[in-house]
C-alpha cells in the first residue's frame, strides 16, 4: 500500500511541474535564453538530489547511491540526445521561439515511452533473469560500436519514420505558428493538415526511443526496483529541455563526450555480464567509475579542443527551411489563407 502511495506522489509531483512549466512560465512561445535555461537546469538537478536525500532517508543508503548512480548514468545518456536535437531543428529551421514547444511534448512522450519499458524490463528480468546477461551483452556491443562510430550519420530527410508520416498524414510546407496541426480548405472539403513542427515534435520522439533502448538496460545494471529506476529515469528526461538550450551552442566543444559514454555503456553492460559468475560490483565503485569516465571526458575536450578545421555545430549553420525539401509533402492550396489553427 506504501508502495502504491510512493507511485501515485511522485506521478503527481511530476504533473504539477509540468503543467507549471507550460502553463505558467512557458505560456507564451519565447526563445528561451542561456540565463533561463541555466535557472531551470539547476532547479531541476535541485529537486533531484533533493528526491535524493528523501530517498537516502527513508529507503536506505543503498537506495539513495542507486537513485544517485542511475541518475548520473541518465543525465549523462540524455546529453547524447542534445546532438541530435540540434540536428534536427537546425535541419528543419525550426525557430528558436518553438522549440521548447516541441521539447515540452515530446518529453511527454518520452516519459510515457520509458514507464512502459521500465514497466516491460522490471517483468522481464523478474521473470527470466537471463535477460540481464542480453541487457549487458547489448550494452558492451552498443559501447564499442558508439566509440568506434564517432561521427554522426543521422540524416533526417532518410528517417522511415519521417517517410511514413508523410505517406500518412498531409504536411504544409511551412510554419503556422505554434500549431502542429491546422484546418485547411482542400480539394473542396476541410482537412486536418500537420506543419513541420509536427513532424519534427515525431522526431525528437523516435530519437528518444532510439536512446531509451540503450539507457533503460543500463539502469537496470544499477538496480531492478522499478521505482528507483523510474524516478531516476524521470528526473534525468525532465531536466533534458533546459539542458539542451544550455548546452546547444556549445556541445560541440565536448567532442570526447562520446567516447566516455562509450566507456560508460561498456562498463555497465560489463558489471551485468560478470554477474554471471557472482561478481558484483558495489554502487559506490559503480558511481566512482561513471562519474570519473564523465570527468575525464570533459576535461580532455576541454584541454584538447579540436583543431581550427574542426566541424561547427549544425545549429550554427542552419540549413534551408523545410519549404523546398522533398521530405515534406506539398499539400495544394494548404497555405493559402483558411481556418486559424
Amino acid at each position: 500500500m506504501d508502495q502504491i502511495w510512493l507511485w501515485l506522489g511522485f506521478i503527481a509531483f511530476v504533473l504539477a511541474m509540468l503543467a507549471l512549466d507550460l502553463g505558467v512560465f512557458h505560456r507564451e512561445a519565447h526563445e528561451v535564453s542561456v540565463r533561463e535555461a541555466g535557472a531551470w537546469s539547476m532547479l531541476w538537478v535541485a529537486l533531484a538530489l533533493a528526491f535524493n536525500f528523501g530517498v537516502y532517508r527513508f529507503m536506505g543508503h543503498e537506495a539513495g547511491l542507486q537513485f544517485l548512480t542511475g541518475y548520473l548514468i541518465e543525465k549523462a545518456l540524455s546529453v547524447d540526445n542534445i546532438f541530435v536535437f540540434v540536428l534536427i531543428f537546425s535541419y528543419f529551421n525550426v525557430p528558436p521561439r518553438y522549440q521548447h514547444r516541441v521539447l515540452f511534448f515530446g518529453i511527454i512522450g518520452a516519459l510515457v515511452m520509458r514507464g512502459a519499458m521500465i514497466a516491460a524490463g522490471a517483468a522481464l528480468i523478474e521473470q527470466y533473469h537471463w535477460i540481464i546477461y542480453v541487457f549487458g551483452a547489448f550494452l558492451v556491443f552498443t559501447g564499442i560500436r558508439m566509440a568506434w562510430k564517432m561521427e554522426s550519420e543521422i540524416q533526417p530527410a532518410r528517417n522511415p519514420v519521417l517517410r511514413l508520416v508523410r505517406r500518412l498524414v498531409p504536411v504544409t510546407n511551412r510554419y503556422h505558428g505554434k500549431s502542429f496541426f491546422i484546418r485547411r480548405g482542400v480539394g473542396g472539403r476541410v482537412r486536418r493538415i500537420a506543419t513541420p513542427l509536427f513532424v519534427v515534435l515525431i522526431l525528437v520522439e523516435t530519437t528518444d526511443l532510439i536512446f531509451a533502448v540503450d539507457s533503460i538496460p543500463a539502469i537496470f545494471a544499477i538496480t531492478t526496483d522499478p521505482y528507483i529506476v523510474f524516478t531516476s529515469n524521470v528526473f534525468a528526461i525532465l531536466g533534458l529541455r533546459s539542458l539542451y538550450f544550455l548546452l546547444a551552442g556549445v556541445i560541440h566543444k565536448f567532442h570526447y563526450l562520446k567516447l566516455g559514454l562509450a566507456a560508460v555503456l561498456v562498463f555497465v553492460g560489463a558489471k551485468m555480464l560478470i554477474t554471471y559468475f557472482d561478481i558484483h560490483v558495489p554502487v559506490q565503485i559503480s558511481l566512482a567509475v561513471v562519474g570519473g569516465l564523465l570527468t575525464l571526458a570533459v576535461v580532455a575536450s576541454l584541454v584538447f579542443p579540436q583543431g581550427v578545421g574542426a566541424t561547427e555545430p549544425v545549429a550554427h549553420h542552419p540549413l534551408p527551411a523545410p519549404e523546398p525539401d522533398p521530405a515534406l509533402a506539398r499539400v495544394d492550396g494548404a497555405d493559402d489563407g483558411g481556418a486559424t489553427p
